[in-house]
Formats: structure tokens, C-alpha cells, sequence
């Protein structure tokens, strides 16, 4: 089973974030218990069902199969610096990101949340991570004072609101 957890944890998930967490719950083999799974393979096996829903997937390692998000833009409007997603729904401004056990044993979900945050146009993140890594749990009840990630017998996912960022009164002016 499936777990997820959706930020901020005062408003309820949109419906893509559902179908996307559906995605991952159909998808057949995902399973961290026992498995060793590349994130790519995890990735491949959610492929269908996110383009389905809209997202470009990325299809391989080679710059053309990769998705770009920009994140600056140059002379005439091109862009000038994009980051890699694995899945990027524009019209939503969503963006998923599957990863293996380096997603918490190397931080490499901060990186994710990190590159999301500096995307343009982009509002959502799910980060899809497995509990269990070489046979340990990766995961602890809190992650850092403001991220909570729940512990779980199967891949855990996230989605993160950063429009909502816009109206938090204690965020401040800084954030448009």
C-alpha cells in the first residue's frame, strides 16, 4: 500500500495529485520491501498512466528523452538555465520526481524540492521515494521542522502546495 501526504496539511489534495498518487498505486511491482528497483524502472512502470494524465515523462538519459523546466530566461525570452524533471504537467504547473534510496540517505529529495521551487511556472511537487533502502528504513518521522514524511511499508509520496507560499502571513513579502 501506498502512503502519501499532502502539504500544506490544512488543505485538502487536488485532484491531479490524486490521479497522480493512483498512478503510483496501480503501477504493477512498485514495492520497497525486498526490492532494489532503479528509480528509472519505478519511473517507466508510472510512465503510461502520467502521460495519460497530461505529464511529459522523461523516456531516457540522453538530453532529447530528458524534461526541461525552465528556470531563467535570456536575450529574446529563450531559455537560459532548465532543470530536469522526471514528469512535468505544464498547463497544472506539476512536477514529479521519483527517486531510489538517495532520495533521503543522500538528501537528494532537498535538491528536488530545491530545483521545484526554482522552476517557472510550476506549483506542485510529488516526490516519490521507497521506505526501505539495502534493507533499512530511510525515513524518520520528521525530516526537518517544516517537510514531515510518514513512515510506510511501500513507496512514499509527497505533494507540496507552493502557491500557497503567495498567502502565508508569515512567510512575508518575499515570495510572489
Amino acid at each position: 500500500m501506498i502512503q502519501w501526504q499532502y502539504f500544506p496539511r490544512s488543505t485538502a489534495a487536488t485532484s491531479l495529485a490524486r490521479e497522480v498518487v493512483r498512478a503510483f498505486e496501480t503501477a504493477p511491482g512498485i514495492d520497497s520491501a525486498g526490492q532494489s528497483d532503479p528509480s528509472n524502472k519505478i519511473l517507466a512502470a508510472v510512465a503510461p498512466a502520467l502521460t495519460s494524465l497530461g505529464f511529459s515523462v522523461e523516456t531516457g538519459k540522453t538530453r532529447e528523452l530528458k524534461v526541461h523546466v525552465p528556470v531563467l530566461f535570456g536575450l529574446n525570452g529563450r531559455t537560459a538555465k532548465s532543470f530536469d524533471a522526471d514528469a512535468h504537467h505544464v498547463a497544472e504547473g506539476f512536477v514529479v520526481e521519483v527517486e531510489a534510496g538517495r532520495g533521503v540517505v543522500n538528501n537528494q529529495f532537498l535538491k528536488d524540492l530545491f530545483q521545484a521551487c526554482m522552476m517557472h511556472d510550476v506549483f506542485y511537487l510529488a516526490i516519490a521515494v521507497r521506505n526501505t533502502y539495502k534493507g533499512r528504513r530511510t525515513l524518520r518521522a520528521s525530516a526537518s521542522s517544516s517537510i514531515h514524511f510518514m513512515p510506510a511499508t511501500d513507496s512514499i509520496f509527497l505533494c507540496a502546495d507552493f502557491s500557497s507560499l503567495a498567502t502565508n502571513p508569515y512567510v512575508g513579502s518575499q515570495v510572489r
